[in-house]
């Protein structure tokens, strides 16, 4: 039987840091992915020489980025305008994202401008850690005066955290989200399935091995101690060390008798954040003054990736195609059907007879942001990175949060895990 000391389970972001980082330190490391591609929700389809993520994808300022870039990614992209609109009762405004923007707005009296300019100067400063047991809706009830100041802000923190659950996110989590995008939001050429080379490429120059296909069935364990892993076929893989980077719900299934260990808490306390998701290739845009747009009075976004100037956003067509990228985020209900409908409605306010320029279209009208967001009903704030009760094994990915969102969780899920792995058992092969 093949034998290596960690065995990952999950080729997206998180797995893949997690091998990049483990085979760094020199542990003989197996990565193995169900399907024929890495990258899972980071994936990138290419059709008609554009470049479509799964739904808008930015990797902002924070953790995963330093994380990224200390693993010697290059990470070739752009960073994309601030200037935007904002959705309000059917029309378009200038946005309030800047000073200069602040000041030309009609959505906020002199008063509410005032508020927000206080905001802008203070949020940078603010200490988020000390935000773990409101929800984002209370704190913003409490802290914002203006009315159309709380939408605005409503609106921006959407697409700070990529959901619309304000009254259940922890406001913690999503404000520290919003002051790394505050210092900056990149864009990625030719998508994330560019991240998700780059990373697979990095892991394997440390000596990771990478297997695409293999259908994890289960994690054997005997006597509360993990002691390898099977596929469907029955092919077995003997590690003392095995690392779930998938869903709570994945995992589950992988482990007998998870119903008696944290996993079936994970689980049973997740709350997925969940996002309708279109996304367009058009061959010249025929309002290129809007070209990024915050929905206000309704929970959309739409950014231009793809667009040149300066600063330029970034390569997503092989011959000059703009790559628009629509969102809505879900609340507690949603329409597949009514949900394309309005993103179409918003896309011909902001580009008028974008369908005659048309090369390319995706819709997924139900896209997982993350399997479970930081929220005030949790039970365990903290999951993973080990399962207490069986030694030897792992949990990383998005949802693993310890206060971070989205890709800086991923990847914080991962390297604690790595650490734990490294602190608790010595290599064993030589």
């Amino acid at each position: 039987m093949e034998r290596y000391e960690i065995i990952i389970v999950g080729g997206g972001i998180a797995g893949l840091t997690a091998a990049a980082f483990a085979a760094r330190e020199g542990r003989r490391t197996l990565l193995l992915e169900q399907q024929s591609h890495l990258g899972g929700r980071a994936s990138t389809r290419h059709e008609n020489g554009i470049y479509f993520n799964l739904g808008a994808h930015a990797l902002y300022n924070g953790y995963a980025h330093e994380s990224f870039r200390e693993l010697g990614l290059k990470l070739q992209g752009g960073v994309p305008s601030i200037g935007a609109r904002g959705l309000w009762k059917g029309r378009l405004h200038v946005m309030p994202t800047s000073l200069a923007s602040l000041l030309q707005t009609p959505l906020l009296t002199r008063k509410g401008k005032l508020e927000m300019a206080f905001w802008l100067s203070k949020l940078g400063k603010l200490d988020t850690s000390r935000l773990n047991g409101i929800s984002l809706s209370d704190w913003i009830e409490a802290n914002l005066k203006d009315p159309l100041l709380r939408h605005l802000f409503h609106s921006i923190m959407r697409t700070a955290t990529y959901s619309a659950l304000p009254h259940l996110h922890v406001a913690g989590p999503a404000l520290k989200q919003l002051q790394s995008a505050l210092k900056g939001v990149f864009y990625l050429d030719k998508g994330w399935g560019s991240l998700v080379e780059e990373l697979r490429s990095v892991a394997a120059a440390h000596g990771a091995e990478i297997r695409t296909g293999w259908k994890t069935a289960a994690v054997r364990h005997e006597n509360g101690r993990v002691i390898g892993v099977v596929n469907d076929q029955g092919e077995g893989i003997h590690a003392d060390i095995v690392l779930l980077a998938v869903a709570p719900a994945t995992a589950c299934k992988l482990v007998n008798g998870w119903e008696h260990t944290a996993l079936e808490t994970w689980k049973k306390q997740s709350r997925p954040a969940t996002a309708a998701c279109l996304d367009v290739g058009l061959k010249r845009l025929p309002n290129p003054d809007c070209t990024f747009l915050y929905g206000v009075d309704q929970a959309v976004f739409l950014t231009d990736q793809s667009r040149s100037g300066t600063p330029r956003a970034a390569v997503m067509s092989d011959n000059g195609e703009h790559t628009i990228s629509l969102i809505k985020y879900h609340g507690d209900d949603n329409d597949a059907k009514e949900d394309e409908r309005e993103l179409e409605n918003v896309l011909d306010l902001a580009q008028p007879g974008w369908r005659s320029e048309l090369a390319a279209r995706q819709y997924l009208p139900r896209m997982t942001v993350t399997p479970d967001i930081p929220h005030i009903n949790r039970v365990d704030s903290k999951p993973g990175p080990a399962v207490p009760e069986i030694g030897g094994l792992y949990v990383a990915g998005d949802w693993a949060s310890h206060g971070e969102l989205l890709a800086d969780a991923a990847v914080a899920s991962a390297r604690r895990a790595v650490q734990h792995i490294l602190r608790k058992a010595p290599s064993i092969i030589h």
